[in-house]
């Protein structure tokens, strides 16, 4: 593991999420959704800080890490979704969360998932501990493709403290069950 001395990590967390069945037919697979979140200090908290480049500087191994993890979760099933988010403690600011996935983290995510040519969503708040957070899901390599637009809830009990920050991955094995409003497809954008 290659996380950078400004994250102090204290905990990891793992989430796995596998729909067999919904109302309809079956899909041919199930769906498998996962995440991983990672909670660390918070360097910034409790304080106005202008530059807040030492976070984004140092997401590259925090993005490749989570996405790695992620990616293991899904038991050697390919990616077809992506995403990210975050909470930031109450003595933190929402910036200090967006400053850990921006760019530098989202590069190193997507080499880490097998690669994609669309922008990761997110989702990031300040929150208490327990807060629920929806990240959200949307194909990797083309973010139009509606079959896919999704989201994992992950809540943490014991997170963010006060003075922390939790930064998740999220990926998919595919889209929605069942999934049949319209669009674009996958077979729009592959055979593109």
């Amino acid at each position: 593991m290659t996380i950078d001395s400004i994250y102090a990590v204290r905990a990891w967390h793992s989430f796995v999420q596998e729909t067999v069945h919904e109302l309809g037919p079956a899909p041919e697979q199930p769906l498998v959704k996962a995440a991983v979140a990672v909670v660390f200090r918070n360097p910034f908290a409790g304080r106005w800080v202008e530059d807040l480049s030492p976070l984004t500087d140092a997401s590259e191994g925090l993005g490749r890490e989570l996405g790695e993890r992620a990616v293991a979760l899904l038991g050697g099933r390919p990616v077809e979704s992506y995403g990210k988010g975050g909470l930031v403690g109450v003595n933190g600011e929402q910036e200090h969360i967006v400053a850990c996935v921006t760019t530098v983290f989202g590069n190193a995510l997507r080499a880490a998932v097998g690669g994609g040519e669309a922008w990761i969503s997110s989702a990031t708040k300040v929150a208490g501990t327990g807060t629920s957070i929806d990240v959200p899901l949307a194909y990797k390599d083309e973010v139009y493709v509606r079959s896919h637009y999704d989201a994992i809830t992950i809540t943490l009990p014991d997170a963010p403290r006060p003075d922390e920050i939790v930064v998740i991955a999220a990926v998919a094995t595919g889209g929605r069950v069942n999934a049949r409003v319209g669009g674009m497809t996958v077979a729009d954008v592959t055979g593109a």
